[in-house]
């Protein structure tokens, strides 16, 4: 599949990571009650299973923000590889947004982070020329998924909508229009609420 898909966890009030993100809490204060459908939790049933299968389906390349790559702001002060360990998830070229150059990471199974900064328009198009026709996912955070909303190049967002109120944190759709998606398929669980949107061909 060539198109650019988006998947994202978010609370009833509309935030993808709780306040004050840091080392110690990466998803911000209480962000992670946001992601308990597809990490252990035994209230998880079968629609959560078919969502983590579309989270985790494979793709030919992501493009992320600094933030979610990791904690450093500023300049490069340490030898920094991302949360995941030495094999992240992705087993893919990663095409990471920042304001400070770096050179490439290469990790075990395939995954290497490239630096770009040149914007989100230049790690996009790097990233579908690397993808072919296997796609592309916007792998996060919120602003990231923002800019990739606001140049209209997702064509799948699938959200997890968790019964959590954050009250404060990340927004994705703050000054986002997000006409042109629709609804096309929609699973309920105890703990998320998942939707996936199309592009609506006829825009």
């Amino acid at each position: 599949m060539s198109d650019t898909t988006c998947h994202m966890s978010i609370s009833l009030d509309g935030f993808v990571a709780g306040p004050d993100q840091s080392r110690e809490h990466p998803l911000g204060k209480r962000g992670l009650e946001l992601h308990t459908w597809h990490i252990g939790d035994p209230r998880a049933n079968e629609a959560d299973e078919i969502a983590a299968g579309w989270l985790m389906r494979p793709r030919g390349a992501y493009v992320m923000g600094r933030n979610m790559f990791g904690p450093i702001r500023g300049e490069w002060e340490e030898d920094w590889r991302g949360w995941w360990g030495p094999e992240p998830p992705y087993h893919a070229p990663v095409f990471v947004l920042t304001h400070y150059a770096h050179e490439p990471i290469a990790m075990e199974g395939g995954t290497t982070f490239y630096f770009v900064t040149g914007g989100f328009d230049a790690a996009y198009a790097q990233a579908r020329e690397t993808a072919g026709d296997s796609g592309v996912d916007i792998a996060g955070g919120a602003s990231t998924v923002r800019q990739a909303l606001a140049a209209g190049v997702v064509d799948e967002l699938t959200l997890d909508i968790a019964p959590v109120l954050l009250g404060s944190g990340e927004r994705i759709f703050e000054g986002v229009d997000v006409f042109g998606l629709e609804p096309v398929e929609v699973l309920h669980s105890p703990l998320a609420t998942h939707i996936r949107f199309r592009r609506d061909v006829r825009t």
